[in-house]
């Protein structure tokens, strides 16, 4: 057993989880679902109710299956997906520090979950009960693409359903990141 492994799943999980009870039951001083909703339709993630519950279902669900080190790859692909949507149309614009409501802690997540991918869940875990913990580089990078193919999708989506123009440059600005020191 991996100590700092299994430390690393609980905590990772146990946030994720909080994030999306949040969203969905409000709890945590959370929003709530029909506050999510409304946040999601502001940030032209439309139909906001679904964009709203499939955040939430990622976090709650993503979470438990991290902590549990369940289908390890997979929740980490959703859990990717909904932070780097949360990087690209909230904290982007802000800058790198998380004091200035930037995109720090998002991409300190995002980097956890890909150590875990790459490092496998170790035990105990779901995934070593079931003989498939070893997973390595090929799924690491695997979860990245299919998190960052989702956030697209979700993105695009909604822009569609809000008959807003697909113009990336509103999403992520091109050019170097300013970063103060």
């Amino acid at each position: 057993m991996r100590l700092g492994r299994l430390l690393a799943r609980l905590v990772i999980g146990i946030l994720f989880i909080g994030y999306g009870a949040q969203k969905w039951f409000g709890w945590f001083g959370g929003p709530g679902l029909e506050k999510a909703t409304g946040m999601m339709d502001s940030l032209e993630l439309r139909p906001g109710r679904r964009n709203a519950i499939l955040a939430s279902a990622s976090e709650t669900i993503g979470g438990a299956l991290i902590a549990a080190g369940a289908l390890t790859p997979l929740a980490a692909a959703a859990l990717i997906g909904t932070m780097i949507t949360a990087i690209r149309t909230v904290h982007f614009q802000k800058g790198l520090w998380n004091a200035d409501g930037g995109y720090e802690f998002n991409l300190a997540l995002i980097a956890a979950l890909l150590a875990l991918v790459d490092g496998g869940p170790g035990q105990p875990s779901v995934d070593s009960a079931l003989g498939i913990e070893e997973t390595g580089t090929g799924w690491a990078l695997a979860a990245l693409a299919a998190g960052a193919l989702g956030s697209t999708a979700a993105i695009k989506a909604g822009a569609r359903a809000s008959g807003e123009p697909l113009e990336p440059a509103e999403a992520a600005p091109a050019g170097p990141v300013k970063v103060a020191a």
